[in-house]
């Protein structure tokens, strides 16, 4: 790989994965195509070295725009997505757009041009698993984690559209040919997340005065994972993989809601009570776990970040050091979700 399209590469996931490339392998370039929406955010990238990274403003389901880049490039990362679950329910609309429109323009310009593609998604494809306190045993065990074999069980509009921008991917490695791999990985965090995400949420309330706020009552389990790590396992992917497969990324941080935000008081020195019961989201899943064995043994990934607390401590530093990055945002954001009760 020497010119990649990296797409949504100015939201946070993608703009980890950019820095990742650039402080990783100095002999690639980087074309950037981020339409700029609310998660897109041009000083995800300031810091990074412009003879290495191009940023073109525009959509990915411009096939004119996509075209001319596509035929310019060997690799398409295509990280770009409509993704908030609470802004899915109010407005599908651009769910469906961006993340099924949108892939089906990119694969048929990387068809076109023989360009390799990789597809990243997500765990919420699969639907969600029972907690912990409702298996037999209460415990973790062969079957209870997602694998690349998992039935896709989709909740909400933003999961449908994630799962349909799959299976076209899937049809089209099997129907033209397209050299392409797909992978799906659990809940990230780290630097560069939008505010209106969990963690950051919490973060950046108690950083403005604001008491955090937890769904309902707190059990829903998330399978965290540290950003450096999904963009590692995706490099990986992308230089080791099989035309055709699916890999989970997962680094086994399972933690539920509550657990995450005491720790985030613990952390930040507040009391442990300090945070408000909100509206729990509608179709709310329950449990994600990631089954990453296949990616670790058969590619020989593995992740780097495997102690959350570290981790988070980490988050929030990056936080409190870069409060003009997202200060501006956190009015807005909360004004939004006060309309909903959260």
């Amino acid at each position: 790989m020497k010119k990649v399209i990296v797409t949504g590469g100015a939201g946070f996931i993608g703009s980890n994965f950019v820095h990742y490339v650039v402080n990783h392998h100095p002999e690639v370039h980087i074309t950037v195509l981020d339409k700029l929406t609310y998660a897109g955010n041009r000083a995800n990238l300031a810091k990074l070295p412009a003879e290495r990274v191009k940023l073109v403003v525009g959509d990915i389901a411009d096939a004119k725009l996509v075209d001319s880049l596509a035929k310019d490039v060997d690799t398409v990362v295509h990280y770009a997505a409509e993704s908030h679950n609470d802004n899915s329910l109010e407005d599908p609309y651009p769910f469906v757009q961006t993340n099924l429109i949108g892939t089906y323009t990119l694969i048929e310009a990387c068809r076109k041009y023989d360009v390799r593609f990789h597809h990243v998604s997500t765990d919420e494809v699969y639907g969600d698993l029972p907690l912990r306190e409702d298996l037999p045993g209460k415990g973790i065990g062969v079957g209870e984690k997602f694998t690349d074999q998992a039935p896709y069980n989709p909740s909400s509009p933003y999961s449908s559209t994630k799962a349909g921008s799959d299976l076209l991917v899937k049809a089209w490695v099997r129907s033209f040919g397209l050299r392409a791999t797909i992978s799906n990985c659990s809940n990230n965090y780290g630097p560069y997340q939008h505010i209106e995400k969990f963690i950051p949420r919490q973060i950046t309330n108690i950083l403005s005065g604001i008491r955090p706020k937890l769904y309902g009552d707190g059990k829903n389990v998330r399978d965290w994972i540290h950003t450096n790590d999904h963009s590692s396992g995706v490099w990986t992917i992308l230089t080791k993989g099989k035309i055709g497969e699916t890999y989970l990324i997962g680094a086994d941080g399972e933690e539920d809601n509550k657990t995450v935000l005491a720790l985030i008081l613990k952390l930040m020195g507040e009391a442990p009570d300090a945070f408000d019961h909100v509206n729990n989201r509608a179709g709310h899943d329950l449990r994600y776990a990631i089954d990453s064995t296949k990616l670790r043994e058969e590619l020989g990934w593995t992740p780097q970040f495997i102690n959350f607390r570290d981790g988070l401590k980490a988050t929030i530093k990056w936080y409190k050091n870069n409060r003009t990055w997202w200060e501006a945002k956190k009015k807005e954001v909360e004004e939004n979700y006060a309309k909903n009760g959260q």
